[in-house]
């Protein structure tokens, strides 16, 4: 039987009835009528006390009197009456320095030695443990400064870093996009993961959970070499997490969990199997289907820090749908720091075992927990029975190379990591193309032109240049005819304003609907909560947008006043000049010859008449199909600015927040993918 060391400064006081045993202070093995209790303790049970001095340990010389401090449960006797066995204060410690002196074992003298050994009590689990072989347990105590200053913390690999620092960039990118719910799996993952690199490196925390009766408890005596949970018919047996680490240093990881120090064991070295299992740190959990919420509120939160997990099942319950639908499908992905062990095997006979075995195997093949077989990684599943021994040497051997590779922290960490990706997958990938295309911009454009009347402004613009060159080259009569067509038309009344309401609401709309459509089209093929964002940012740039549009067609419109004109225009002028004066000249020959002031000719007054009267609108004719490639290029360029301008106000307010969006979720998406891509 291993010796076992208690991790919390406490000892074992001598029972209250101690103080009534004075007649038998020499005799630490006097026994109570009806009782057997070694170290001179009346009833088999004993409380532990803090030892504030740790030199009290070596010798009981220099330990006060507990008597006091002492006290008993579970029924057991304290009142030291007729026929117990006590010892008084003096009596009791030349009695201790009278055994330290026959050992010479450092804390044999304490009531932590052989001779005092009892039951275990941890003020929370009720023990009942066979006094017989409690007989040969140690107890001592283990420096938490000399373990503290031997931790050496947990180093990631590269790969897990560079996962770990991707997914710290993708929570930070996301948190003003997605709820802290969303991101909530993701955060803890980062949390825990930092919290166990400062932590020890040298050590493997492994948790044995199970169902009730599953034998789990009598399982962790077996590995422990001690009894040190407790084993029963009562239900639930354990109420509270215990651990015990074969080596120092873990007291940090175990503080983590919880598990206060009354509840932490220490096997004394032992030869082999405390080489085998250094590093080790084992918890015993409650029942995760203990009646007692609080039990499985124990389970659910251990199992979510501790590094590995054995899994211990019977031939009973092996195929419950609680351990498998909570706990087994859900930690798929922990498949490589986790052990399933079919307990109980002694109770089947014949082949039932490989077959038990062999339908448990299946099960966890269907909850999508890969078997670590033929050398591939995956679950170990092992069929054993801790009440026999049989097949406890292959798990302790297993969870020996286990521990050895040190790797279970990395492992477990980069698990929870391809956890939380396979939870974010709706809110990151997409297996369409994103983003906005040239054509879609273009279209985006053309809209808001067309709203606000580019391609009309364009052709107004046109309009005025050929009104004007017909102006300055057009024939006085026909100067004058238009004169009085635009002086003499009747007053439309309010028609304008309304066919100007309306336009406005139709430019309006048209703005609306273009802003609409390149939303969509930006949005489409993103997860949902991307594609609410480029909609969002898209709306925000859209508010007052139709003003600042009519504000840059006013500006950036067909300037005022007159169109320029280009250099051929005077000789056109000249020429149509000389034309009405010829068709003067030959108008007033004409009079004078018919008032008999010029002499009668009518060929010269009359060809000099038709030469003016034809020769002006050819002139006219000629200008203005020669000012019609000036004035089409002049609607071009006053519509070229209109559109220009129509677009870079729609990009400034509505493309380029969308295009902000849109450059972001790429960004998330590269992380992502290194969060995926990297563990693969």
């Amino acid at each position: 039987m291993a010796a076992v060391t208690d991790q919390d400064h406490t000892e074992h006081a001598d029972q209250p009835g101690d103080a009534d045993k004075a007649g038998s202070a020499g005799n630490p093995s006097a026994k109570a009528p009806g009782r057997s209790a070694p170290g001179g303790s009346a009833d088999g049970t004993h409380a532990r006390v803090r030892d504030r001095d740790s030199s009290s340990r070596t010798g009981a010389t220099n330990r006060s009197d507990s008597t006091n401090r002492s006290g008993a449960r579970d029924g057991s006797d304290a009142r030291g009456g007729p026929g117990g066995v006590g010892r008084a204060g003096a009596a009791g410690r030349a009695d201790a320095a009278r055994r330290t002196d026959s050992t010479g074992s450092t804390g044999s003298g304490s009531p932590d030695s052989p001779d005092s050994t009892d039951a275990w009590d941890d003020g929370l689990i009720a023990r009942r443990v066979n006094e017989t072989a409690m007989a040969d347990h140690q107890y001592a105590v283990m420096d938490s400064r000399a373990a503290a200053s031997a931790m050496v913390p947990l180093v990631y690999d590269s790969a897990l870093r560079s996962r770990l620092e991707a997914l710290r960039e993708l929570v930070g990118l996301s948190r003003t996009r997605l709820d802290s719910r969303t991101l909530a799996q993701a955060g803890r993952v980062l949390d825990e993961a930092s919290a166990r690199r400062r932590l020890s490196g040298q050590h493997t925390v492994v948790a044995i959970a199970g169902a009730t009766g599953s034998g789990k408890s009598q399982l962790f005596n077996a590995l422990a070499g001690v009894t040190i949970s407790e084993t029963g018919l009562r239900r639930p047996t354990t109420a509270a997490p215990i651990a015990c680490s074969w080596s120092d240093g873990a007291a940090s990881l175990i503080e983590r969990l919880g598990i206060p120090p009354r509840l932490r064991r220490r096997p004394l070295p032992s030869g082999d199997a405390e080489s085998q299992l250094r590093g080790l740190v084992l918890i015993d959990l409650p029942d995760h289907d203990s009646a007692a919420v609080q039990h499985r509120e124990h389970v659910d939160r251990i199992l979510a820090l501790v590094d590995a997990v054995i899994w211990v099942v019977d031939p009973e319950k092996y195929a419950d749908a609680v351990l498998h639908e909570r706990y087994l499908r859900p930690m798929a992905a922990h498949a490589e720091v986790m052990f399933v062990v079919l307990n109980q095997i002694d109770r089947l006979p014949g082949e039932a075992a490989e077959q038990v075995l062999d339908d448990l195997r299946r099960l966890l093949d269907e909850d999508g927990i890969a078997l670590g077989e033929h050398g591939e990684p995956g679950a170990t599943v092992l069929a054993l029975s801790a009440l026999t021994g049989d097949g406890v040497g292959e798990l302790r051997e297993a969870l020996g190379q286990f521990v050895a590779e040190r790797a279970a922290p990395a492992r477990r960490i980069s698990a929870d990591v391809d956890i939380a990706a396979a939870r974010l997958w709706p809110v990151y990938a997409t297996q369409l193309r994103t983003g906005l295309s040239e054509q879609a911009r273009e279209e985006f454009s053309d809209r808001l032109a067309d709203a606000v009347g580019a391609t009309a402004a364009g052709e107004a613009a046109e309009r005025a240049w050929l009104r004007n060159a017909n102006r300055a080259c057009g024939t006085p009569w026909l100067r004058l005819w238009r004169w009085y067509q635009d002086h003499c038309e009747p007053a439309t009344g309010r028609l304008p304003s309304r066919a100007q309401a309306d336009e406005e609401a139709t430019a309006r709309q048209r703005v609306e609907t273009a802003v609409r459509t390149v939303a969509d089209r930006a949005s489409a093929g993103l997860p949902a909560p991307w594609a609410q964002a480029v909609r969002e940012a898209a709306i925000r740039g859209a508010q007052g947008l139709p003003e600042a549009l009519d504000e840059l067609s006013v500006r950036a419109g067909v300037p005022a006043g007159r169109p320029p004109r280009p250099g051929w225009w005077p000789v056109a002028v000249l020429f149509q000049a000389a034309m009405t004066i010829v068709q003067f000249l030959g108008g007033l020959w004409l009079l004078g010859q018919i008032i008999g002031v010029m002499s009668p000719n009518l060929g010269v007054p009359v060809l000099l008449m038709v030469i003016g009267i034809v020769g002006g609108p050819i002139v006219e004719w000629s200008c203005r199909m020669a000012a019609r490639g000036p004035a089409r290029r002049y609607g071009l360029e006053a519509e070229r600015r209109l559109r220009e301008a129509a677009a870079g106000c729609g990009r400034a307010r509505v493309l380029d927040p969308v295009a902000a969006e849109l450059l972001r979720y790429r960004e998330v998406r590269e992380q992502y993918g290194r969060v995926v891509g990297a563990g693969h």
